[in-house]
């Protein structure tokens, strides 16, 4: 992908998106999405580079629970005026990136005007030349601000598992996304999966699904075995990199954070 391709803006949305702005999406809930997001900007940090993660799961965040934090500055904050963005940025002192955490349960940030919303669109580029990976952590679904924050980020991953659910909701995600981006660099993360195998064969299913009803090939990213280790991770409110870096989820979150990390 050339420079100039990858930073024009995309048709429909007027943003010109961040290169190195990563948004982590998903059709429905209960897929291992935020677990993934945290283990990715981790991975990446790992890697040497500088990584954010940024909740966008506004008014259901729960970055800060995963992870055992207690932040003082928040995006509460910052919506209200108090505070720029970068002042709610903290560093997860264990793993080595930063993160700027939601406010789980606040009405006033799941309703946010379309102008706030596209107001924090706007901070979160002006934040990431400071970071070479800046990864959104989207709520579930198709709501409005889904639809604008994931605008900002060149590549859109969409998290997948074996449940038919998860693979039609990820079906309609990625046609509007295509309606309103047609340029949009979309691709699928198969979570929770048995085996490497069985995620390739769930992903086949969403892979002909968007190939016979919409003419789109969406390339698979990788595959993320279920790995009884992650549950207790979580439980520990411990990254998985830190309590348990020779797992296998880790090695294929790891793999996964080396092709995001290749030069676009």
């Amino acid at each position: 992908m050339s420079e100039h391709t990858a930073t024009r803006p995309r048709a429909g949305t007027g943003v010109t998106p961040g290169r190195n702005v990563i948004a982590v999406a998903s059709g429905k809930g209960g897929v291992g999405k935020t677990f993934f997001a945290i283990t990715l900007t981790h991975a990446i940090a790992r890697a040497g580079r500088r990584s954010l993660l940024f909740d966008g799961d506004l008014g259901l965040a729960n970055v800060d629970v995963h992870l055992g934090l207690n932040p003082v500055n928040d995006l509460s904050r910052v919506l209200t005026g108090k505070l720029a963005l970068s002042g709610a940025v903290q560093t997860v002192d264990s793993a080595g990136f930063s993160v700027i955490a939601g406010r789980s349960g606040s009405a006033a940030l799941s309703s946010l005007a379309p102008a706030q919303i596209s107001g924090l669109g706007r901070a979160i580029l002006s934040l990431a030349p400071s970071y070479d990976r800046v990864v959104l952590d989207m709520g579930a679904g198709l709501d409005r601000t889904v639809r604008t924050l994931t605008a900002h980020a060149l590549t859109n991953l969409v998290i997948i598992n074996e449940d038919p659910t998860a693979l039609t909701d990820a079906y309609a995600f990625i046609k509007l996304t295509k309606q309103q981006r047609p340029n949009a660099d979309l691709r699928v993360v198969v979570n929770l999966a048995s085996s490497q195998r069985d995620g390739e064969r769930a992903f086949g299913a969403l892979r002909r699904a968007c190939e016979s009803f919409l003419g789109l090939q969406i390339p698979l990213l990788g595959v993320v075995r279920r790995d009884n280790l992650v549950t207790e991770a979580i439980r520990r409110q411990a990254p998985l990199l830190v309590r348990h870096p020779n797992s296998a989820a880790a090695a294929d979150i790891e793999a996964i954070a080396e092709k995001l990390m290749e030069p676009r």
